[in-house]
């Protein structure tokens, strides 16, 4: 498990270098951003690998060569049978994607739908709490 941070902490930090380079000797804003950005999403995946590899005392099922299917067995998480959220965010991202073409007035209504869809789309199985104290 230390490799996969390893790994993705080195790229990080090779995007970081070669973007600075690239940024000294070409100067074109589309390939330093491109770089920049592949240097932050390296960096979000190895920061996120280091957490796991630290949670998990870094020995994970898989990295066991005598391991059985069944030593990784256990709760998934909980996946939804079937919602309707996954359509009004898409309705919203795309009328936020047209506002910028057709109006800003499209974009700032189709954000708010948006936020509220998205918001939906997460808290769809909270259920709130029977406290006397709300």
């Amino acid at each position: 498990m230390k490799f996969g941070y390893r790994l993705f902490l080195f790229l990080a930090a090779f995007y970081g270098v070669v973007t600075v380079v690239y940024w000294q000797m070409a100067n074109e804003p589309v390939g330093i951003t491109a770089l920049a950005l592949s240097a932050g999403l390296a960096l979000i995946i190895g920061y996120y690998f280091w957490f796991i590899n630290r949670r998990t005392g870094g020995v994970l099922p898989e990295d066991n060569l005598q391991g059985e299917i069944a030593d990784s067995a256990g709760e998934l998480g909980f996946f939804s049978p079937g919602s309707w959220w996954p359509l009004p965010v898409a309705v919203a991202a795309t009328g936020a994607g047209l506002g910028l073409i057709i109006g800003w007035w499209l974009t700032l209504i189709a954000v708010g739908a948006l936020l509220i869809s998205v918001l939906g789309f997460v808290l769809e199985y909270e259920r709130p709490s029977n406290s006397p104290h709300h």
